[in-house]
Order: structure tokens, then C-alpha cells, then sequence
């Protein structure tokens, strides 16, 4: 689909004609449920990604995260 699309200053343009200007390209590009479908892919997700991650990871040293490399790397088999 070979469609025409109107070029904004997306520098000048408030948030909300960028937004609108997006979704109108979007739109005429995909249609309408290509263009609900791509921006599907966009989910921001649940939960607290970085208190998530120290749970998970810990705070660990510069140290030890060097001593955890130096380990991998002279024995890649055990992770």
C-alpha cells in the first residue's frame, strides 16, 4: 500500500500533533487494525522492573562482579 503521508516539523509540533500526526501515518500505512496491532507491541508491561532486578541480581561489588566475569570466563560451562 503505497500511501501519502503529510511531513510535519515533528521539532516544533506539540506532543499531542505529533502523537495524532503518528497515528494518522500509521493508519494510512498499516489501517486501522495494522495499526492497533503494531502499537500492541508497545505494552509497557507490569511490575517494578529495576526492584524486580535487585531482588533478583543483588547489589554486588565492583569486585565481585569482576571476580564472577574472571570465574565464567575460565569456566564457561558453569553459569
Amino acid at each position: 500500500m503505497n500511501a501519502v503521508v503529510e511531513v510535519i516539523d515533528g521539532g516544533k509540533a506539540t506532543l499531542p500533533e505529533l502523537r495524532q500526526a503518528g497515528i494518522e501515518a500509521l493508519v494510512k500505512a498499516l489501517g486501522p487494525v495494522g495499526m492497533a496491532r503494531f502499537l500492541q507491541q508497545f505494552d509497557p508491561g507490569r511490575g517494578d522492573y529495576t526492584a524486580e532486578r535487585d531482588d533478583i541480581l543483588g547489589s554486588p561489588t565492583v569486585d565481585e562482579l569482576v571476580d564472577e566475569i574472571e570465574r565464567r570466563r575460565k569456566n564457561p560451562s558453569t553459569r
